[in-house]
């Protein structure tokens, strides 16, 4: 296999000395990314069906090569691969670079890709964020707009809710100092399609950097179904998270346009003594109503719970429990 025939794509790690994890994707061809950013409708939709237009490489092996530790994975059916291991030696916090290769059945590197992990500090509160409807404005009740909105806009030109740049960037700052911010975690039904996607979004708005853990990658026949998934898939991801960092409180944001709740409900009733408070944006209001009594049926009732149409009345509801000083 040639170089230019396959390229590794590595996506933001996470963890600690004990219990760190990165994932990423072999995939045929050249790497697509968001790079023209453009009001016209045509370009945007040629720059978004591209991403889409993947051939996974499945079965092959990669390599990770870390401190002294050489670590080996293979790639599933889709391309997707997961080293999940335990450092030999103490981690810092901060973000540290990584290399991954493709390798040949004598392990040589034949093509590699880069990527980082992210090892948080020891603050007290890490936020793990829904995307659609939650951060970005995606109309995720009416499927069509959906559709409309994603294929003719560009990362740059897509619109956050008021005042939910504000409200991050002061929960980063949540009882912490601007040195050493808080930890977050992007959980999305979105695919891993829109990984450069996203990240270009997140950057642009300026808000905060994180780890970002997506769903299973689709190819351009699947385009149209992009974002719908089964919940479990969403649900096991965050647990993942709490598993990673046993000692860490977490604030839990989503919105109610479709499985966040009763995705929420579900984690802080196994998992009480992790979560401090969840956050649910009302973006349908006929879910209204059973978002409250999915919240009110939290049986751990020192859990902050509160649902929102505006994010200053959540920024005022956590400075009113001192989340936010």
């Amino acid at each position: 296999m040639e170089n230019s025939e396959a390229f590794v794509k590595v996506y933001h790690g996470y963890g600690h000395t004990h219990n760190l994890v990165v994932y990423g994707h072999v995939l045929a061809g050249k790497p697509a990314k968001p790079d023209k950013f453009s009001n016209n409708i045509l370009i945007n939709v040629v720059q978004l069906v591209r991403l889409f237009f993947v051939k996974p490489l499945a079965n092959v092996r990669v390599s990770l090569q870390w401190g002294n530790q050489q670590l080996y994975s293979t790639t599933e059916s889709d391309g997707f691969f997961k080293f999940e291991w335990e450092s030999a030696t103490e981690v810092t916090a901060g973000w540290h670079e990584i290399t991954i290769c493709l390798v040949n059945t004598q392990n040589q590197p034949i093509v590699s890709g880069q990527g980082k992990i992210f090892i948080p500090h020891s603050t007290q509160y890490g936020f793990i964020s829904d995307i659609d409807d939650t951060v970005l404005i995606s109309h995720s009740v009416r499927p069509g707009k959906k559709l409309r909105v994603m294929f003719t806009k560009n990362p740059r030109s897509r619109k956050t809710f008021d005042d939910v740049v504000k409200f991050y960037q002061l929960l980063s700052l949540s009882h912490t100092t601007p040195d050493l911010l808080n930890p977050f975690f992007y959980v999305s039904s979105s695919e891993w399609n829109l990984y450069d996607y996203l990240n270009e979004f997140f950057k642009h708005n300026d808000l905060p950097k994180g780890a970002f853990l997506l769903n299973q990658i689709k190819e351009w026949y699947q385009l149209l179904k992009t974002g719908r998934t089964k919940h479990q898939g969403k649900l096991a991801r965050v647990i993942r998270i709490l598993h990673a960092f046993p000692k860490q409180k977490f604030v839990l944001l989503g919105d109610n346009s479709q499985k966040d709740p009763e995705i929420y409900m579900a984690i802080a009733n196994k998992y009480p003594g992790q979560v401090a408070a969840i956050y649910i944006r009302n973006v349908s209001a006929e879910k209204e109503s059973i978002t409250l009594e999915m919240m009110n049926a939290i049986t751990n009732k020192n859990i902050y719970t509160f649902q929102f149409k505006h994010t200053d009345d959540a920024i005022a509801h956590a400075k009113q429990i001192g989340l936010i000083m």
